[in-house]
């Protein structure tokens, strides 16, 4: 990877950042101790919410579903006969 003094970077911006872009990170250098490195912005990652849109129904009652087994974990009757 290429670096570049503070000077350098200044005077060749554009020219660095172009190959920046076309997928040539460089490193900028003060006094010959890397600062930061310029590397180019990857797109926006695509929207995760809702894509599984149609895949699959969930159920009217879907909120209320196992509540009874729920309960019964929480009051310490799971598992018992309810007989």
């Amino acid at each position: 990877m290429k670096t570049v003094n503070m000077h350098e970077a200044k005077t060749n911006l554009s020219r660095l950042v172009e190959a920046a872009v076309g997928g040539e990170p460089f490193i900028i250098a003060r006094a010959g101790k890397p600062l930061v490195k310029v590397v180019q912005v990857e797109a926006e990652p695509p929207r995760r919410i809702g894509f599984m849109d149609g895949q699959f129904d969930i159920p009217d009652d879907f909120d209320g579903m196992a509540a009874d087994q729920i309960r019964a974990m929480f009051d310490g009757t799971a598992g018992q006969d309810r007989g």
